[in-house]
């Protein structure tokens, strides 16, 4: 028999990451201009996400564009937006798999658990891999960000630091990564031992 606790917790964190997912995916804070260098004069900060930059200057004014072109981007950006695109249509997918197949649902009645356990453990696989997914565009800026601002053939006003979507993204991505293993642990065929739950 399945067990509903891991089930459960497993559903909810991945949920929590896919919410987190789809917040980074839409926030311009993937980069954000970087002070280095005494010539520069801190009057405006440059964020740039996945689908576009703002400009904040320090009288609080905001203002963002959308990127002109999509082929107009660097190849990385187009990976990056297909990726986490991906990532958040595989959670979707997943969620709606590992509700149905949830123990404490009656979505396919409760007399097929074979089925059931088959589809929650199929949506804790989909999430596993929505979370890897997620991850290596996040990594993949991250190395990029770091690699040009240490790099000194490229200019101060071009070099970018971390920004804080970057952050929340690591931490979508390892909820999506525990959450999808616990649904599949918590999962297990009919007939095969069930798991414990919090040593009960």
């Amino acid at each position: 028999m399945a067990s509903t606790g891991l089930q459960l917790l497993g559903l909810v964190l991945a949920m929590m990451g896919w919410v987190g997912g789809a917040l980074v995916c839409a926030a311009p804070l993937w980069r954000v201009s970087a002070f280095v260098g005494g010539e520069l004069v801190i009057a405006q900060v440059l964020w740039e996400g996945l689908w576009m930059n703002c400009l904040s200057q320090t009288t609080g004014q905001i203002q963002c564009k959308s990127y002109d072109s999509t082929l107009a981007l660097p190849t990385s950006a187009q990976a990056a937006r297909s990726l986490t695109v991906l990532a958040l249509l595989l959670c979707l997918l997943a969620l709606m798999l590992g509700v149905a197949g949830a123990k404490c649902t009656h979505c396919m009645g409760d007399s097929n658990q074979a089925s059931k356990a088959r589809l929650a453990r199929i949506a804790g696989l989909l999430f596993l891999v929505a979370g890897l997914a997620y991850l290596i565009p996040i990594c993949w800026t991250a190395h990029t960000i770091i690699r040009d601002f240490y790099d000194p053939t490229v200019a101060a006003p071009l070099k970018r630091e971390l920004g804080p979507a970057l952050y929340l993204g690591w931490g979508a991505s390892l909820l999506l990564l525990v959450g999808g293993s616990l649904l599949h642990l918590g999962s297990s065929p009919p007939g095969a031992r069930a798991l414990p739950v919090f040593g009960y």
